[in-house]
């Protein structure tokens, strides 16, 4: 079995930081949540685009850093509509196969977030076949002291088995000319492939998504060999 065979049917697990709605909006001459809310309708399309890719099993999409928190009282506001209309909307039509899982530091959530999320997250964990992990109020450093904790009350030598999400990222796409991966699954990240995108969020299409994946399935990873 050749080596392009293998790249290109093994499973992938695909990190999204989807930088660039404020920027979006600020070109627009509109407020900051009007990107927000064009950002959301993006995360839509999106991932009907992975789902086109049958080697794509495991998306993780940073829907809110525990920074993003300290913005003004208006825009944490809309930001909280916006993920109380998107996890709505993937309760009321969820995909087929797609287990969602809402992780972070839920004592940060909105008390109809948190409903929300644990109404979704029960009504698809008999699903398999595809993982969304929606980072919300989310930090790496968050999640790996968090893991460190539990580490430490019981006889086992690695955090992995206490991590948020276990499963190593491949490809991590970040968007919005921003070269950094702003504590996003640093520990999940360690022999990811990266690629920044110069384009706003609300603009990445279709096309760069196909390029992206054309690009990534000519990597041949080594993992320090």
């Amino acid at each position: 079995m050749g080596d392009d065979f293998v790249r290109k049917n093994r499973s992938i697990h695909i990190g999204l930081i989807p930088d660039g709605n404020r920027r979006y909006a600020k070109k627009a001459g509109k407020p900051v949540w009007h990107g927000h809310w064009e950002g959301a309708k993006k995360i839509e399309e999106f991932l009907n685009w992975c789902l086109d890719y049958p080697q794509i099993r495991n998306v993780s999409i940073f829907a809110m850093s525990t920074e993003n928190l300290n913005r003004s009282k208006k825009e944490v506001e809309e930001l909280w509509k916006i993920y109380k209309y998107q996890l709505k909307n993937f309760l009321d039509n969820p995909r087929k196969e797609v287990k969602v899982r809402i992780l972070g530091n839920d004592s940060l959530w909105t008390p109809n977030i948190r409903d929300i999320a644990k109404e979704l997250v029960e009504s698809t964990k008999h699903y398999s076949r595809y993982i969304l992990n929606i980072m919300l109020a989310y930090g790496s450093k968050f999640e790996i002291n968090e893991a460190i904790k539990k580490v430490v009350e019981r006889p086992i030598k690695t955090v992995d088995k206490f991590l948020m999400v276990r499963e190593p990222l491949d490809l991590i796409i970040r968007t919005g000319k921003q070269h950094r991966l702003s504590n996003f699954m640093l520990y999940q990240a360690s022999y990811a492939e990266i690629y920044f995108s110069d384009s706003l969020w609300p603009e990445f299409t279709r096309k760069e998504f196909d390029g992206i994946m054309d690009w990534y399935f000519e990597q041949q990873k080594k993992f320090g060999r």
